[in-house]
């Protein structure tokens, strides 16, 4: 069982060795663990801090692509180099390193695929109050969205096992961790999270410029995804109060108008004719994105099909090459 701590990186020269010294040697259930950072253009020492140290892959942009470019980046080169399981963490040391072997149990157990780590967001001080409140406003949100129970959604301390990362795709170039948990919800991936403990704030934020930024982020990132994944119901919502609307408002106008008032009503009427049409337009609009998400559904598990080759876990004729073991081996016997 191998074990690749992946870390984002970008102008992490002050903080990236004291994250690194924290990082686990050696962990239960574990047989191998390598690290990974992914340099995204940086423009100081990182990459050379993290080579010195020992890091055996290092994933290098010439320029700063985002964090999502980034993790998908490290997930690739995690898997390509034999990864079982896959945790991200933080540059910044913010989180607990010691919980790492927390995070893996769930996948180790084969209780879960993805396991997120759950901050206890009211006891870390560095938080101002009203981040902690859009924290956790943030992640009811993605809960309702994904339909999932993990508290903490924008936490970047998780696991995944090599299925859940094979099957990853981020789409916004904000952040994976709010799209990812929607993306596992609405496909029935095993996903939960364990309490992990945070360390003192070494820097602040590169993820959170501005609190009305973050917050105009993290509300398209979430729409975003819900729109992808199941967009039926999300046009279909909407087209639905527009007919309603629509229909309330015609309704009104045939009450004046066999009252024989009309005549000064013909705005109502107006209003509602074009209601009516633009709902229908969007359930229809509804029925054209969920054909586009069956398609895009389909060319996810060929994805998934081509990296499982890529890998070397199917055959040339696509079986798993662990059933054609077993199938010889009876056959032998």
């Amino acid at each position: 069982m191998k074990l690749i701590i992946q870390i984002p990186c970008y102008n992490e020269a002050e903080t990236l060795e004291i994250a690194l010294n924290d990082l686990p040697k050696q962990i239960d259930g574990i047989d191998e663990i390598e690290y990974l950072i992914i340099n995204d253009g940086s423009s100081d020492d990182t990459e050379k801090i993290a080579r010195e140290w020992g890091v055996q892959h290092v994933v290098h942009f010439k320029r700063n692509l985002g964090l999502a470019r980034g993790f998908l980046a490290g997930i690739d080169l995690a898997l390509r180099n034999g990864a079982d399981i896959i945790v991200n963490t933080d540059a910044d040391n913010q989180y607990c390193a010691a919980d790492i072997e927390k995070l893996v149990q769930p996948i180790l157990k084969k209780q879960a695929d993805i396991v997120i780590g759950e901050r206890p967001i009211d006891d870390i001080e560095s938080f101002s109050w009203l981040k902690k409140r859009l924290q956790r406003l943030g992640s009811r949100a993605v809960r309702i969205a994904s339909r999932t129970d993990i508290p903490d959604a924008p936490s970047g301390f998780r696991a995944y096992s090599k299925k859940a990362a094979m099957r990853m795709n981020v789409h916004n170039e904000y952040t994976y961790t709010l799209e990812t948990i929607v993306q596992a919800g609405r496909n029935k991936m095993a996903i939960t999270s364990v309490p992990v403990r945070t360390n003192p704030e070494l820097r602040k934020s590169k993820l959170m410029n501005s609190i009305f930024g973050y917050i105009k982020k993290s509300i398209l990132t979430i729409i975003r995804a819900v729109i992808m994944y199941k967009p039926l119901q999300f046009f279909t919502t909407i087209g639905m109060i527009l007919l309603l609307m629509g229909g309330g408002i015609g309704i009104r106008f045939l009450f004046f108008y066999f009252k024989g008032n009309g005549n000064g009503h013909i705005q109502s009427l107006i209003l509602a004719t074009m209601l009516i049409i633009i709902g229908f337009q969007t359930f229809v609009t509804g029925l054209q994105a969920d054909i586009i998400s069956a398609n895009r559904k389909l060319l996810e598990d060929i994805q998934f099909r081509v990296k499982k080759l890529e890998l070397g876990l199917l055959d040339a004729e696509g079986e798993k090459k662990e059933d054609v073991k077993e199938e010889k081996g009876l056959q032998e016997k």
